[in-house]
């Protein structure tokens, strides 16, 4: 069912109001019969998107909100998440950043409601990956991660007013005859200390993570 502004070949074209077989709703701008520019669309799930549409897609600003009670405001390309955004999880975490592809993708900052603790940094397809701050309510963590791990160099910052240096290490699988399906449990890197400093000015940003030579001079 529509009811509508139409153009002078009969299709939907102007501002206008549908329900479809599905049992979804649209009211919103249609463009040459298809829906564009601002209108809300309601799914029969109970979720709700508002913003802005091109050629029936989720294109440009817009807010969608989904059944489980999260909430995503923020950029669309053709219907996925891509650009800046805010996502609210439905256990109250909150991501603002950058994505691409329906994921956490650039640079971004997450916060987990339940501890208060913040990641503020890089993201590769979803992943914790690149350099970052780990930000706890008395201390952070500066330093690069690895496929959502903390691993190479990095530092703890205490608010006291002092550093532990160190690194973040994988540690060696003991080699054991397994079954052939069987997959090895992950292993958690291992926090190894180095020193403890007064406050410096490293970042992760400061060294590729490339192989060091042998013999290198390490940096104080």
């Amino acid at each position: 069912e529509y009811e509508g502004d139409r153009n002078s070949e009969g299709e939907r074209h102007g501002f206008g109001k549908a329900r479809l077989p599905n049992g979804d709703t649209y009211e919103g701008g249609y463009e040459r019969g298809l829906r564009s520019g601002r209108g809300t669309y309601r799914f029969k799930n109970g979720a709700l998107y508002t913003g802005d549409y091109l050629q029936n897609k989720k294109h440009g600003k817009g807010v969608f909100f989904y059944p489980d009670g999260s909430k995503y405001a923020g950029d669309w390309v053709h219907d996925q998440r891509q650009g800046y955004g805010e996502y609210l999880y439905a256990n109250g975490d909150t991501y603002t950043g950058e994505w691409a592809g329906n994921k956490r993708h650039g640079q971004g900052t997450y916060v987990y409601k339940d501890t208060g603790s913040k990641y503020v940094g890089a993201w590769v397809n979803g992943i914790q990956e690149g350099p970052a701050e780990l930000i706890h309510l008395n201390h952070r963590f500066k330093g690069r991660f690895v496929n959502g791990k903390p691993l190479g160099r990095g530092k703890f910052i205490f608010d006291i007013g002092c550093e532990q240096h160190g690194e973040y290490i994988e540690p060696v699988q003991e080699q054991e005859e397994e079954e052939e399906d069987e997959l090895p449990l992950p292993v958690e890197p291992r926090w190894k200390a180095s020193e403890i400093t007064k406050l410096t000015p490293w970042s992760p940003h400061d060294e590729e993570p490339a192989p060091r030579e042998a013999g290198a001079v390490t940096e104080e």
